[in-house]
C-alpha cells in the first residue's frame, strides 16, 4: 500500500448543492439546509489567537468584550480576571498579540473613538455597595489619560455613531447568593450618559434614572446591555426585569419601554439525558441580554434569559411600539443540532443561550450576528430586511462566545470566547473571519470552510461526540460512523461523504433484544456481507468491560465478545478504540486497538488485538508509541483497514492548540504477521508515518483540535487504484471542549 497525501482539488466532485436558506417564521419553521452557504457571501475563519499569548501560558485569561480603533486594525478586549485590557493586531489574514495594560479593577466593556478606548471597570467592593470607573486609554500611547466616577457597577457600554455621547449600564447585580438570586436587591441600577465635548478630562457624566418602568420589579432595574442609533437614542435591555428602555441621549428623557415578553418555542431539547429530543416545549420570558439596532426603527435582542426566563430565541422588535415583527423559534437550537454543536448538557436549562448581538453592513448587505454561549456557534442573518432576516450560515467559535466585533473596514469580523481551562486544553481566544465569496464546496476540498458535517433534518436528532468512522464495503459515496458515551441510545450514522458538507443521512439505533442499548461505542468496522463490528471502550472504575460487538444492518445486537478473562483483569481506563476487520485466506479476522498500555505491560506500547470469529480465538500484537509531550500522554485513537494486509493506526496526543505534537496515520503490515496468544510474548509491529494530520486540523483558521478519532478509507471501487481516506473529530458532545465536528478530507491511499 502506498499513501499520496495530494490536495483534493480538481480531484473530487461536489455534490449536487441545494437551494439557498429560506427566512424563517415566526414558529422558526424552516426548509432546506440549516445556515449552510450556497450562493453569495459567506464568513470564513482564517485565524484564531488564544489571548494568552499576550500574557503567559498559566496565566488565566479571558477576553470578553472588543472594539477596534476605526482603521480596524488594533483590536481592544477586556480582561476581566486579569483585571486589564488586551490589544492585538490585525495584518493580512492573522491576529497577533499585541500586549496588555493594567487596570484598577475589572474591566466589562470597551468602546473606541478615534484613538481612545472608554473602558468601563468594576471596582465594586461588595453587592451593597457598588462602584465603578470610566477609564479612558490612549491606545498608542498605552496610557490612561482621563477617569470618571460611574457612580455604581458598570456592564456595557456603546459610543453614538457621531461620536458625541456614551451610554453605560449601571447594573449593580445582584448577589446570586442572596434569596436564590432574586430581584428586588438594593441598590437599583440605572443608565449613565457621558457628553465626549472636549478634552477627556472634560467629559460629563448624566444620569438617567430607570426605576418605576419594568413590569417586574420597577423599583431595581438591572441595566445590561446598551446599543445607540444614528438619531442618538439608547436602546437598553433590564435583563432581570425582562423590559427594553428607550432613551433620548442629548436629554436623558425615557421616550417609550416595553416588556420584552414572554415566548413559546416548540420542537426543542428540554431534557439533559444525553440524547437529542427536539420534541419538547418552552414558554418563558425572553430576558434579553445584549441588544442591537438593525435600522432606525428596529431593534433585535439575544434572548439569554437570566433568573426567570430564556427561550433560546433571537427577537426584533419594532423600537416606537415594542411589537414583535420577527422571533427566531428553535431555528438557533435546530442550526447548532445540524452543525452537531448542541450542548444537551444545558437542554434543561436554556439551551443554545443566544446571549450577543452585533449588526453592521459589508457592502451591499446588513448582517446580523447572534452569539451562542454554550454552543460555541455564532448564526449569522442577513438583515436587508430586517423584518424578516434570512440565516446565512453558522460560524464555530471558541468556547463561550461573549464579544461579536464586525469590522467592516477590513471585510472581518472578530469573536472573542471567554472560557479559560488550561488544565483541559480551553483558552480563552479571538477569532478572525473574513467575508468571501469563495465557494463553501472549494474550502472544504482543503479542509479550511464550516461547518465541514452537518445532518438532514429527517436524519434523525442531530449528532456529536463523533468516535468511530468506517467505509462500506462496495460504497465509493457512503460511510458508517458511531458516537460515544456523550449521547444515548448508541447509534449508527450514514454519512455521505461525496458532498461538501459531509452529511449525516440516516441513523439507526442499536438494540438488544428490542430495546435501545447505549455503549461507550469508539469504533465500527462495516462488515462485507453487511452489518457492523463495533469497538466499545469499558472503564474500571465505572465496572464496564471492553467489548467487542456484532450488529446487524438493522443496528440489532448478535453478540458481545469479551477478552479473555486474564487480559481483561488487567484492563485500565484506556481501552478499545478503534475496530478494523480484514480476511485471511477467506477467514473473517476482527482487528481492535487498545488506547494505551495497560497493568504489566511496558511504557509506550498500546496493543492491537485480533479475533477470529469462526475459532473465538484472541491474539495480540505490541504497537510502538511515540514518545509522549512534557505531562501528556500518547494513544491509539483509530483502526481502519485499506486492505486485507494493511492496517491504518490513528495515534495522538492528548494536547490541543499549539501543544499539539502527535496527531498522525501509520501503516501496519498485518499480511505476515503471527499475532501472540494470551500470556506469549507479543511481536512487535513495525510502523510507517503515512501522514501528518496538523496542517488538515489546523487548516480552517481554528485551534487544533486534540481528539481525531476516526478515520476511513472509502469503500467503493478504486479509481486507478486511488481510494479517498476521511477523518472526523471528536467533539465530546461539546463537554469541556469547543465542540465544533469537524470531518477531514485527508488525500488518497492506494
Amino acid at each position: 500500500m502506498r499513501f499520496r497525501a495530494w490536495a483534493l482539488t480538481g480531484l473530487l466532485v461536489a455534490g449536487t448543492m441545494t437551494a439557498a436558506v429560506p427566512a424563517a417564521t415566526a414558529h422558526g419553521g424552516h426548509s432546506g439546509d440549516l445556515g449552510v452557504p450556497r450562493h453569495g457571501e459567506r464568513f470564513q475563519r482564517v485565524a484564531t489567537l488564544p489571548v494568552y499569548r499576550n500574557s503567559a501560558p498559566e496565566e488565566h485569561t479571558a477576553a470578553e468584550i472588543a472594539a477596534a480603533t476605526p482603521d480596524g486594525r488594533t483590536v481592544v478586549y477586556t480582561d476581566s480576571p486579569a483585571e486589564r485590557i488586551g490589544f492585538s493586531t490585525l495584518r493580512g489574514d492573522t491576529l497577533r498579540p499585541a500586549g496588555t495594560m493594567d487596570l484598577p479593577g475589572e474591566p466589562t466593556s470597551v468602546d473606541v473613538r478615534d484613538g481612545l478606548a472608554l473602558v468601563a471597570v468594576n471596582t465594586s467592593e461588595s453587592y451593597v455597595d457598588p462602584s465603578g470607573l470610566l477609564q479612558v486609554v490612549d491606545i498608542a500611547a498605552r496610557r490612561v489619560v482621563a477617569t470618571h466616577d460611574l457612580g455604581g457597577q458598570p456592564d456595557s457600554i456603546d459610543i453614538s455613531p457621531d461620536g458625541r455621547y456614551a451610554a453605560v449600564a449601571i447594573e449593580n447585580e445582584r448577589d446570586e447568593d442572596v434569596d436564590d438570586g432574586a430581584i428586588p436587591q438594593q441598590p437599583a441600577g440605572f443608565l449613565d450618559v457621558l457628553d465626549l465635548n472636549g478634552e477627556p478630562g472634560q467629559w460629563r457624566v448624566r444620569r438617567v434614572e430607570l426605576t418605576g418602568l419594568a413590569e417586574v420589579a420597577p423599583n431595581d432595574p438591572e441595566p445590561e446591555y446598551v446599543s445607540i442609533n444614528a438619531a442618538n437614542q439608547v436602546a437598553v435591555t433590564l435583563q432581570e426585569n425582562n423590559h427594553i428602555v428607550l432613551a433620548d441621549l442629548a436629554t436623558g428623557e425615557v421616550r417609550t419601554h416595553f416588556s420584552a415578553g414572554v415566548a413559546t418555542v416548540d420542537g426543542v431539547d428540554v431534557a439533559d439525558d444525553g440524547r437529542i429530543d427536539p420534541s419538547g416545549s418552552v414558554t418563558a420570558p425572553r430576558e434579553p441580554d445584549a441588544i442591537g439596532w438593525l435600522d432606525e426603527h428596529t431593534l433585535g435582542t439575544a434572548d439569554e434569559g437570566d433568573h426567570q426566563g430564556g427561550s433560546r430565541t433571537w427577537t426584533v422588535f419594532e423600537a416606537r411600539t415594542g411589537r414583535v415583527l420577527y422571533d427566531s423559534g428553535n431555528e438557533l437550537e435546530r442550526l447548532a443540532t445540524s452543525y452537531g454543536q448542541y450542548p444537551d448538557g444545558r437542554a434543561d436549562n436554556k439551551g443554545v443561550e443566544p446571549e450577543g448581538i452585533a449588526v453592521a453592513a459589508y457592502g451591499r448587505h446588513r448582517y446580523a450576528f447572534i452569539g451562542m454561549e454554550r454552543a460555541n456557534l455564532i448564526a449569522v442573518y442577513n438583515v436587508d430586511n430586517p423584518r424578516r432576516p434570512e440565516l446565512v450560515q453558522g460560524l464555530p467559535t471558541g468556547v463561550g462566545p461573549e464579544g461579536i466585533l464586525p469590522i467592516p473596514r477590513l471585510d472581518a469580523l472578530v469573536v472573542a470566547a471567554e472560557e479559560d481551562a488550561a488544565a483541559d486544553g480551553i483558552r480563552s481566544s479571538l477569532a478572525r473571519y473574513q467575508l468571501t465569496r469563495k465557494p463553501l464546496a472549494l474550502s472544504l476540498r482543503h479542509n479550511e470552510g464550516a461547518p465541514s458535517i452537518v445532518s438532514d433534518d429527517d436524519a434523525g436528532p442531530g449528532f456529536g461526540a463523533l468516535s468511530g468512522l468506517s467505509g462500506i464495503p462496495g460504497d465509493h459515496r457512503n460511510l458508517v460512523a458511531v458516537t460515544d458515551n456523550a449521547y444515548r441510545p448508541s447509534r449508527v450514522l450514514t454519512v455521505d461523504a461525496r458532498r461538501y458538507p459531509a452529511r449525516v443521512t440516516r441513523e439507526r439505533t442499536l438494540t438488544r433484544n428490542g430495546t435501545p442499548v447505549g455503549y461507550d461505542t469508539e469504533g465500527i468496522a462495516a462488515r462485507p456481507g453487511g452489518g457492523y463490528w463495533l469497538a466499545v471502550e469499558g472503564d474500571p472504575g465505572e465496572d464496564t468491560e471492553n467489548l467487542l460487538v456484532r450488529a446487524d444492518r438493522a443496528g440489532r445486537v448478535l453478540e458481545e465478545v469479551r477478552l479473555p478473562e486474564r487480559v481483561a483483569a488487567g484492563a485500565g481506563r484506556f481501552g478499545f478504540e478503534g475496530v478494523a476487520v480484514v480476511r485471511n485466506r477467506g477467514t473473517e479476522q476482527v482487528w481492535v486497538a487498545v488506547q494505551r498500555a495497560w497493568a504489566g505491560e511496558p511504557a509506550g506500547r498500546a496493543t492491537l488485538a485480533r479475533y477470529t470469529p469462526s475459532t473465538g480465538r484472541w491474539a495480540f500484537a505490541a504497537y510502538p508509541l511515540e514518545a509522549a509531550p512534557a505531562g501528556g500522554w500518547v494513544g491509539l485513537s483509530e483502526l481502519t483497514a485499506v486492505d486485507d494486509r494493511t492496517l491504518l493506526v490513528l495515534e495522538r496526543d492528548n494536547r490541543r492548540g499549539a501543544g499539539a505534537r502527535i496527531k498522525k496515520v501509520y501503516e501496519v503490515r498485518i499480511g505476515r504477521l503471527r499475532p501472540a496468544p494470551e500470556g506469549e510474548p507479543k511481536p512487535l509491529l513495525r510502523k510507517r508515518e503515512v501522514r501528518d494530520l496538523r496542517p488538515a486540523l489546523a487548516a480552517g483558521g481554528g485551534v487544533l483540535a486534540d481528539k481525531p478519532e476516526g478515520l476511513a478509507v472509502l469503500g467503493g471501487p478504486s479509481w486507478f487504484g486511488w481510494r479517498r481516506l476521511v477523518g472526523v473529530v471528536d467533539n465530546d458532545g461539546l463537554d469541556d471542549a469547543p465542540g465544533e465536528s469537524v470531518f477531514l478530507r485527508l488525500g488518497f491511499v492506494w
